[in-house]
């Protein structure tokens, strides 16, 4: 598979009705079960958390999972829908999941939010009312036993996952990478977006006070879980197989997490 070459300077791809998008997530959500939590409006905009419980909760297995804080990456929310449609959940895991964490980015196919903020890099100083409603939202929750954050790249030649883990726990990132492999290229680089990385996974050294910006992953870490992956599909493949990418990877880290009883 080969890359389309249509992404120069930036996003030039498919475009999604992200209202349409979120309706369906919504009512495929809590037609399986899920409980839904509005947490943010604007302009007749909801921005909604989902809820799945552990249909064993003695063991339960603690879930994070987030996508769409880019307007320009439609394979995050796509996939989330798809999941919800397949809905298969390993019994023991509580899942929350945020499908769309900038919807007015969507409306104008831009990675910022209306107001020309990227909010995955406002997770230190909050400054767009999204990001401080998501973290008002985050601070109601348990902690988490791991995270996974749904993006795309437009720049890279395949599937590639960065994992924080500073307590060296059990890691998952290579069952992600081997999940995607099967319906997605990997990007082999050993350079990618600057760091090094193997066999499509990029281990950062974290030092998240000495950044001035803070993602996503970064509050995650520092408040919520100790074990975060962000999955980035290639966003100059077709749609269908950027999303089948972001379903494959999800779907490994749960099945990892099953195999290790829930304590990857």
């Amino acid at each position: 598979m080969q890359r389309l070459g249509k992404n120069l300077g930036g996003y030039f791809g498919e475009q999604i009705n992200i209202i349409k998008v979120l309706r369906e997530i919504r009512a495929t959500a809590q037609g399986n079960g899920w409980t839904s939590e509005t947490f943010h409006s604007a302009d007749n905009i909801e921005w909604f958390a989902l809820r799945r419980a552990a249909r064993t909760p003695q063991s339960a297995v603690r879930i994070y999972i987030s996508a769409g804080i880019h307007g320009d990456e439609p394979a995050g929310p796509l996939a989330a829908l798809q999941l919800l449609r397949e809905n298969q959940w390993p019994q023991h895991a509580e899942i929350f999941f945020c499908p769309c964490l900038n919807p007015t980015g969507f409306a104008q196919n831009t990675r910022a939010n209306g107001q020309g903020i990227d909010l995955n890099r406002d997770y230190l100083h909050f400054e767009s009312a999204e990001i401080r409603a998501h973290i008002a939202w985050l601070e109601k929750q348990p902690r988490f036993d791991f995270c996974l954050c749904m993006h795309e790249d437009w720049e890279s030649h395949g599937f590639y996952v960065y994992e924080l883990n500073p307590e060296n726990k059990p890691s998952l990132a290579k069952a992600i990478v081997a999940g995607v492999a099967k319906v997605c290229p990997i990007d082999e680089s050993e350079i990618i977006e600057g760091r090094e990385a193997h066999g499509g996974i990029i281990r950062p050294n974290l030092e998240p006070h000495s950044r001035p910006q803070w993602p996503e992953a970064f509050w995650l870490i520092s408040h919520k879980t100790r074990l975060s992956y962000t999955l980035e599909a290639p966003s100059d493949f077709p749609l269908g197989t950027r999303v089948d990418a972001l379903v494959a990877g999800v779907n490994a880290a749960l099945i990892g997490a099953t195999i290790s009883g829930g304590n990857p």
